[in-house]
């Protein structure tokens, strides 16, 4: 097919274009009049029945939101770019106003965080469903481009830090981490379901697998298998496994501890993982007879405890993740998964606080039974009798 010819009224158009010099081809931000966003926003959905808003309304925000306002400053100035760069000529209010950046932030926020339906974020804001829908994938594109200095494996240096507060707050010398994960819950489409997104339970799900820090910071993710698998398969399908067996990663200098005992770098992670000489897993209860295995499994659980407790705060924040997912499209649930995390580490990073009743009152993993890997590598058993030992002795030396 021959390409279309242009007509001469088009031809004059665009020589006039090329003789003005001041007309711009950078797209800019749009001139937005409408009242500001919050305002509307708190007067209509700050005394909605059956929900405890708290009445300050800073405390109101972060309510809705899960971060400050400081913070929620600093996320749009991330995205601002994006968002502006990409003409929003479809995203107006049902007063024919263009959405300003802050309040297609808001928006996205407020789908994340509350799980709602599209249509129900959609009425508190005043604008369509088909516009939340566009409004949170474009943020999720931009923040999982721009965001991504927030979850990346620390240099040396920051590691040397993570360590020590490790060794302080649980007394495991050269420990790097705690590795957990989660289940996200979905319906399928018949044509798309099968036994591999089908898990223990008898739900479609897909895996999320993350390792933290000692302030609940992720510092490695892995989402996109599904949930039919088991939790050994899942970290043996990441690429954080790849690295640490071939010596890449937790591969750092040895720790020399009292009375010629030595330890390499590690990190704790529950009965469901296997037990590696960098993945150090708790005794068995057929193993706790003695005092120095019942000691080490203590301390054990209260650094693995970490992991527990920074999925319970991501699911309790986004509560997106929490709920069950109609129908997602299983290539873009991975985005949405790492955008949460990384707003997650948006949180801490920043200093911000969260209410203490957003984390989820019970299991992260509510309903699913614990997994037991009977996988044991000799040189794994040979660093966890080492750090049990070295507890033991500082436990009396300490008494």
């Amino acid at each position: 097919m021959a390409p279309l010819k242009k007509s001469k009224k088009t031809k004059k158009s665009s020589k006039k274009l090329k003789k003005n010099k001041s007309v711009s081809v950078v797209p800019v931000e749009p001139r937005v009049n409408e009242p500001d966003w919050w305002d509307s926003f708190w007067h209509k959905n700050s005394t909605t029945p059956d929900l405890l808003i708290p009445s300050n309304e800073e405390e109101g925000f972060k309510y809705f939101f899960r971060v400050a306002k400081k913070t929620f400053d600093y996320i749009c100035s991330l995205v601002r770019e994006d968002l502006v760069s990409r003409p929003p000529s479809g995203l107006i209010n049902i007063e024919g106003r263009l959405l300003s950046v802050e309040k297609q932030v808001a928006i996205a926020l407020r789908r994340l965080a509350s799980g709602e339906s599209q249509v129900s974020v959609g009425a508190s804001f005043g604008v369509g469903q088909s516009t939340v829908s566009q409004v949170t994938w474009r943020f999720i594109e931009a923040l999982e481009e721009r965001a991504k200095h927030h979850l990346i494996w620390p240099n040396s240096d920051r590691m040397e830090e993570i360590k020590l507060k490790f060794e302080a707050l649980f007394g495991l010398p050269n420990c790097c981490g705690a590795i957990d994960s989660t289940h996200i819950i979905m319906t399928l489409p018949a044509v798309e379901t099968s036994d591999d997104w089908c898990d223990q339970e008898s739900n479609y799900s897909m895996f999320l697998q993350g390792i933290v820090d000692h302030e609940m910071r992720f510092l490695d993710i892995v989402t996109g298998w599904p949930g039919g698998m088991s939790v050994s398969r899942l970290l043996k399908c990441s690429g954080f496994f790849r690295l640490c067996e071939a010596g890449d990663r937790l591969n750092g200098s040895i720790r020399t501890l009292s009375e010629g005992l030595e330890t390499r770098e590690f990190i704790v992670g529950g009965g469901a993982y296997p037990l590696l000489p960098w993945l150090i897993t708790p005794y068995e209860n057929d193993n706790l007879s003695s005092s120095i295995c019942t000691n080490f499994n203590a301390k054990h659980e209260d650094a693995r405890s970490l992991g527990v407790r920074a999925f319970s705060q991501l699911k309790g924040s986004w509560r997106i993740l929490n709920k069950v997912m109609w129908r997602p499209d299983k290539r873009k649930l991975p985005s949405i998964i790492l955008v949460c995390c990384l707003l997650h580490n948006i949180i801490i990073d920043n200093g911000d606080q969260l209410h203490p009743d957003v984390a989820l009152s019970g299991h992260h993993d509510s309903g699913y039974g614990e997994q037991c890997c009977k996988q044991i590598d000799p040189m794994g058993e040979t660093v966890r009798e080492t750090l049990a030992k070295y507890l033991l002795q500082s436990k009396q030396k300490s008494l």
